[in-house]
């Protein structure tokens, strides 16, 4: 790669787990690396929004003005939660660092390829250790619930306290950088909040700033925020001479386009961000992208269902947003997921969960539970503080079906079927268990209405779209994340992601892209 010509060696596509890994490691290796996120760079806990009532801080829509962190995607078949800033996903995500299972290392669409495990397992040290990788050491009211569900189920031995990215040290107390020999930010104690997902104001959360961001910022990294990448044009048919990148404001009024050049590229904005732009490109700049270009794509199979407990002795915030986990198999999963006192905005978009095939089934379930049961709706939607009184719980499941992400007529992204069975909210098994910790809080169990509506399940979990394969045929990139049909340009993020992790998979798209960058040789 010959990038003396150029403005940077690398230019990397946002700034998330695939994003900062990348350009901590390509700066290490002496290349002159730029970083551009469509999200705000949120340099101080105050800039977060202290509960999610306020929406400017906590969602993203800038074409109303609100700049958060928290981006909702509505489609025909899913619902998607994704994470806007510098720092992307980890901004809004619940910390939880988990390995998958050994199923998704053998799984058919990408076994062939390495052995995942194996090759894996030094990438996902390292990047526990980088993220601060610490078991949960506290036991809230939430993870007592969990318990006894577990013990109602005869599981549990199969009740995990989970690794997550956050510094516990003294709640409150402000010590010195603990994890890179102060090289790193200060950091304080967590105080068990519970409002992860709003975004940390106590500088407890290992978000991407604190780690792989800063410590690339210390090497020459540049980062700039609120741009999005429009074009990204191949100065040679092929890519071997580098590329021109097109930029403009993502916030402003105005498009305020800007180019340079760059040696190489790596698309790092998450699902929602590299194949929003590359099915664009493959019409225009990057026509011999794979045809497989949004194929592939899939969820976790989440149900999320929420559970609001009765009376104002039930005060389920404290603690973490994630503090356990459940495994009720190999390959299904519970978790417990809260906000912070104060974030009831979920209160609005909330119905009486209910089940039935059809619109018209679940609209009449929904009539018919307000008829019979008017007192307990009425103290779920009135309660003093909804956010207190509830819990979320993350169902997941290893089911291989996938959707398509294509390009609309009307430019835009939007899903198709793929293979296997479509997703759906209704799910019997995650109703059960709903009900059943409905029973322990002494509470009524409530879903999103999109989901009891429409059965359009939500999920934060989207992957895929531009996954691995032997060629070009069978994948996007390589087995080593390069594009295929061009040079000098990589996917890292997690649209690379080939299989079903059932787990939230973070630490996965950061072990991926470790072993990716690992592959690169140092600048001569």
């Amino acid at each position: 790669m010959n990038s003396s010509s150029h403005d940077y060696d690398f230019v990397i596509i946002g700034s998330g787990f695939g994003g900062s890994v990348s350009a901590l490691r390509l700066s290490e290796k002496g290349y002159k690396v730029l970083v551009i996120e469509k999200g705000r760079w949120f340099k101080s806990g105050t800039d977060f929004a202290k509960t999610n009532w306020n929406l400017k801080k906590w969602l993203w829509v800038p074409g109303l003005g609100l700049k958060g962190i928290m981006r909702i995607s509505l489609f025909k078949h899913i619902t998607v939660l994704s994470g806007v800033g510098v720092g992307g996903g980890s901004l809004v995500y619940a910390n939880t660092l988990p390995i998958p299972p050994k199923s998704f290392f053998e799984a058919e669409s990408w076994a062939h390829l390495a052995d995942w495990q194996e090759e894996l397992r030094p990438y996902y040290e390292e990047a526990r250790r980088m993220l601060g990788a610490t078991q949960h050491p506290y036991h809230s009211k939430s993870e007592k619930a969990m318990l006894t569900l577990a013990e109602q189920l005869n599981k549990k031995e199969s009740f995990e306290k989970p690794h997550l990215a956050i510094y516990f040290g003294k709640p409150g107390e402000k010590v010195a950088d603990p994890y890179f020999g102060g090289l790193g930010p200060d950091r304080t104690g967590c105080t068990l909040c519970g409002a992860c997902m709003t975004g940390c104001r106590h500088n407890s959360k290992n978000t991407l700033d604190k780690n792989y961001l800063h410590l690339a910022q210390r090497l020459g990294a540049t980062i700039v925020a609120e741009r999005e990448v429009v074009d990204v044009t191949p100065i040679e048919s092929d890519g071997s001479g580098g590329y021109v990148i097109t930029h403009q404001s993502s916030t402003g009024w105005g498009k305020d386009k800007k180019k340079i050049s760059c040696g190489a590229v790596v698309f790092a904005g998450g699902v929602m961000g590299t194949l929003s732009l590359l099915t664009q490109l493959k019409g225009s700049s990057l026509p011999l992208l794979s045809d497989r270009l949004g194929s592939s794509v899939r969820t976790n199979s989440e149900s999320l269902i929420g559970v609001v407990a009765y009376g104002k002795e039930n005060d389920y915030s404290e603690g973490v947003a994630i503090g356990s986990l459940l495994h009720l198999d190999e390959y299904r999963k519970l978790e417990p997921v809260r906000y912070g006192a104060g974030s009831g905005f979920w209160r609005l978009l909330v119905a009486p969960l209910t089940e039935g095939k059809t619109i018209l089934g679940r609209t009449l379930s929904i009539g018919k539970d307000w008829l019979f049961h008017p007192l307990d709706n009425l103290r779920v939607f009135f309660t003093d503080d909804f956010a207190k009184r509830s819990m979320i719980l993350l169902y997941m499941e290893s089911i291989d079906s996938t959707l398509k992400l294509v390009k609309s007529k009307w430019g835009k992204l939007s899903t198709r079927l793929d293979k296997g069975a479509e997703p759906t909210a209704n799910n019997s098994v995650a109703y059960d268990l709903a009900k059943r910790m409905a029973g322990i809080m002494r509470g009524k169990a409530m879903v999103v209405t999109t989901e009891a509506m429409l059965g359009i399940p939500t999920t934060a979990h989207i992957l895929g779209g531009a996954t691995m394969g032997s060629s070009a045929k069978e994948g996007v990139i390589d087995a080593q994340h390069r594009v295929y049909n061009y040079q000098n340009m990589w996917i890292c993020d997690g649209s690379a992601i080939s299989a079903n992790p059932g787990v939230n998979p973070s630490l996965t798209i950061t072990a991926l892209t470790e072993r990716a960058m690992a592959r690169i040789p140092s600048k001569s």
